[in-house]
């Protein structure tokens, strides 16, 4: 008799109207769909009566009162589950609604003529309640099998240039480029389920890669994350289910920029989807036999989950002091609402451009320069009265394998750090899951400077980086020892 009880859901969560798609600075409103989205359940329980139940969502990302939310949804639905143990990750696709409205940025202020963030969250809400409910009250005994196995999906997007600054999707073809930032994850971690059968019920897969091909185009879409469950459902049934996360891969796209979009798809349309998809079906059919003969009934579960605190990233009095004089000199040459509108003319004309690969917003435009000047003003003001940022931690030990959970886009230099640490056979960082942190860049990327390493686009630094480092491996090792 199986030690395990495993339940599977898998609900849709495609909304019927038009969205302003999330992730970018300016507006994109749906005309059409890639790809439906769906939210996934996997609900454990031990013998000994440890829980865990794992969601994953087709967004690009939440706040972590959307988890409270859910959890107070839940608690008296489902009286059996601690619902602290309801965990939540997003998939990183730009091309879902936001969830969360925006307040206090005029210029992303809610389109009279979308579904509004609000409106989308309740409708999110339900469907993922539903879903939780079914796969809680699903559960049967089963077995897990984890397995590691490789694809070619992400690659550093941050181009480095001789004199030490970085950008984004930066050109790699100038004299001056020496480099990428960082290095690349190929690894694609699996667990399995099966049930008492041995017949296959789903997977989680993880890897170092956000679900973002489309993230440019106005086509709500599950992007390859979607694709690989529509494949997988192919390979094992329609009653199969695949729980998508992202590892740490705040520096990582699907676009190898060192070849210039050249010899395969450049990634920023339908086709990279489906050629991502076929190379992790391909990761998951090779690693499959393997874990077919190695399940587990009775795996250790263990868990530990708690609130911790991170520095947040400080801005220095003279980065305060220059950001102040910047901002007063780019809003004097242009004001911010009339950079706003070229910013977004200069996107039109680019989207236009026939066969150009994204981005389309210039993350040195006018407009940017301004916000990115206005954050470091405002994180002066407000560090000592806001000095730390609070984050779930969660660690899940099933047999040899261990989930770790953090709410930051995670630079790829710390994933590296707590697998190399790690008391786990594998582990799987579960990133942009208990809500959003933003980006959480390395040592060098705030030095190199460029979208991703700047004070705009996150809470924490690389101090704070260390210590949730040092943080998830000490929690890895008590569920050892």
């Amino acid at each position: 008799m199986s030690g395990l009880l495993i339940g599977w859901a898998e609900i849709d969560t495609t909304p019927d109207e038009k969205n302003d798609l999330c992730g970018q600075y300016y507006h994109r409103v749906s005309n059409g769909i890639h790809s439906r989205l769906s939210a996934t359940v996997l609900a454990l329980e031990s013998a000994d009566k440890e829980q865990a139940v794992m969601v994953s969502l087709d967004v690009v990302g939440f706040e972590s009162a959307f988890q409270e939310q859910l959890r107070a949804m839940l608690r008296t639905a489902l009286p059996d589950l601690d619902v602290s143990k309801v965990i939540l990750n997003a998939i990183h696709t730009h091309c879902a609604s936001a969830v969360d409205p925006i307040e206090g940025i005029g210029w992303l202020a809610e389109l009279p003529d979308v579904m509004p963030a609000s409106e989308y969250r309740k409708f999110l809400l339900e469907r993922i309640k539903s879903a939780v409910i079914e796969a809680w009250q699903n559960r049967k005994p089963g077995g897990i099998a984890s397995a590691l196995s490789a694809a070619r999906v992400g690659h550093c997007r941050r181009a480095v240039y001789a004199g030490g600054r970085a950008e984004m999707y930066g050109l790699t073809n100038r004299e001056d480029f020496v480099g990428m930032e960082s290095g690349e994850d190929s690894g694609v971690d699996l667990l399995f389920s099966f049930d008492e059968g041995r017949k296959p019920t789903g997977v989680i897969i993880n890897l170092a890669c956000p679900s973002q091909v489309m993230e440019s185009t106005y086509l709500i879409s599950s992007d390859f994350m979607g694709e690989i469950r529509r494949l997988l459902k192919q390979r094992f049934g329609e009653s199969f289910r695949t729980l998508g996360q992202i590892s740490a891969a705040g520096c990582q796209s699907p676009r190898d920029l060192a070849r210039n979009y050249r010899g395969e798809p450049d990634f920023w349309h339908a086709d990279g989807v489906t050629e991502i998809g076929r190379r992790l079906l391909v990761a998951v059919e090779s690693a499959f036999p393997h874990a077919a003969a190695n399940i587990d009934d009775s795996p250790v579960m263990r868990r530990h989950g708690e609130i911790i605190s991170l520095p947040r990233r400080r801005a220095a009095y003279q980065e305060y002091f220059q950001a102040k004089r910047q901002l007063d000199q780019l809003q004097a040459v242009m004001s911010e609402e009339e950079a706003f509108r070229d910013f977004c003319k200069e996107v039109e004309r680019n989207e236009k451009i026939p066969g150009r690969p994204g981005p389309y917003d210039n993350k040195l435009h006018h407009f940017v320069l301004i916000q990115n000047n206005k954050a470091v003003v405002a994180r002066f003001h407000d560090q000592d009265i806001r000095p730390s940022f609070e984050m779930e931690l969660h660690a899940i030990r099933l047999g040899n394998v261990v989930f770790v959970t953090n709410p930051f886009e995670l630079f790829l230099d710390y994933g590296h750090r707590i697998k190399a640490r790690s008391a786990a056979e594998q582990t799987f960082i579960v990133e942009l899951c208990g809500g959003t942190g933003g980006y959480l860049p390395s040592a060098r990327a705030e030095l190199h400077g460029g979208y991703g390493g700047l004070i705009i686009n996150g809470q924490v630094g690389s101090e704070g980086g260390k210590l949730l480092v040092d943080t998830t491996v000490k929690t890895i090792a008590e569920l050892w020892s």
